[in-house]
């Protein structure tokens, strides 16, 4: 029974994002990075984890703990933080197994044995992670990168000390001098180094902060791989780094949840910035404007499909008809049969209500 509820829990993958979230809710060093980071780390140790208490006679290895540790250091997350994320998800799975253990008949004893096996494992865990995030700590120790985030997060983030002006000198940022911020959608440190050297030209400092590659730099990027998606910020003097900073972490986020990619200025974000920044919001208008499509209906998807093209051309049936590879006619078609169903008004040519019929249309789409 105790293997049949391991099986269970392996193949539950919503656990990992309940443990995720436990993770982010009792750590805000954790939070601040993105989500996919952490779900990447706890998807590996969780399903490793599971693998080594199933077939101890295999052998446990600990790489990825050490890696996790590893890699959150090489992120700037502080040990104290990292251990209260790996803790609090630690301790919702095993509230999560004793109460389908419970449910499914098996006796307290078997749990509780079971339990303290897992804890041990668990605790040796823990051990590797942190063993790795001080190994890590020390090798960045010896090298300019210490220094250099050090430098960039100070520059960066609310609530640190002033970079002093001979830290910032080191790095060879002016401070009568202008910089553009650059956030990248990059959060594994190998890939991050590896496009650091790209970005030399650009006349800057980057390094990790919060997760991911950021740097100021006098001038915009080069071409850069067109999955990459890299937000730039306008010209600030160095006092307003962090403004500058959390307008590409907001135009980024925006831009992601939108499917953007590539090099964008953040200016031009402002409207996936905003809209990304009210999800509830965008549910309860998908949910009432377009009700009457069921997310199922292939047809349905269609319909929506062609209307958000249908806006985001213009509201010009041939350039979406072009797009689409269909005949006018057939867009014409799909318009009137979506307006029948939900009476969007897709040919209203004021901005706002453009606005919420694109916002709506693609809330629903991705939900669907």
């Amino acid at each position: 029974m105790i293997a049949t509820l391991l099986a269970a829990l392996a193949g539950d993958e919503s656990l990992v994002d309940t443990l995720v979230a436990a993770a982010r809710d009792a750590s805000p060093e954790v939070a601040r990075l993105p989500v996919e980071e952490s779900r990447r780390h706890v998807a590996l140790l969780f399903t490793a984890g599971l693998a080594a208490f199933q077939r101890p006679a295999d052998g446990i290895s600990y790489a990825d703990a050490e890696r996790l540790g590893a890699d959150r250091a090489a992120q700037g997350v502080p040990i104290a933080g990292l251990l209260r994320g790996v803790q609090a998800a630690r301790t919702r799975l095993l509230e999560i197994a004793v109460e389908r253990g419970r449910a499914a008949g098996i006796a307290d004893e078997a749990l509780l044995s079971a339990a303290l096996d897992f804890d041990r494992y668990v605790s040796a865990l823990e051990r590797h992670v942190v063993d790795g995030h001080h190994a890590a700590e020390r090798a960045l120790a010896r090298g300019r990168r210490d220094q250099r985030d050090a430098v960039l997060r100070a520059l960066l983030l609310p609530g640190r000390s002033a970079a002093a002006a001979g830290d910032v000198a080191l790095l060879g940022l002016r401070g009568h001098m202008p910089y553009r911020c650059m956030v990248f959608n990059v959060t594994d440190p190998g890939r991050a180094d590896a496009l650091e050297a790209k970005l030399a030209m650009c006349g800057g400092v980057f390094g990790t902060v919060e997760g991911r590659l950021a740097g100021l730099a006098a001038r915009p990027p080069g071409p850069v791989d067109p999955a990459v998606l890299v937000v730039t910020g306008p010209p600030l003097p160095l006092d307003r780094a962090a403004a500058g900073y959390r307008l590409c972490v907001a135009a980024l986020v925006g831009a992601a949840r939108f499917g953007v990619t590539g090099r964008q200025l953040a200016l031009d974000l402002a409207g996936p910035a905003a809209l990304a920044a009210q999800p509830e919001l965008a549910g309860l208008l998908a949910d009432e404007v377009l009700a009457a499509l069921d997310p199922a209906d292939a047809f349905h998807r269609e319909l929506a499909a062609t209307a958000l093209s249908y806006l985001d051309h213009g509201q010009r049936l041939d350039r979406t008809a072009a797009a689409m590879h269909v005949h006018p006619n057939t867009v014409r078609y799909r318009l009137r049969a979506l307006h029948e169903r939900t009476a969007l008004p897709l040919d209203d040519a004021t901005v706002l209500a453009t606005l919420r019929s694109w916002w709506a249309l693609r809330t629903w789409l991705d939900g669907a």
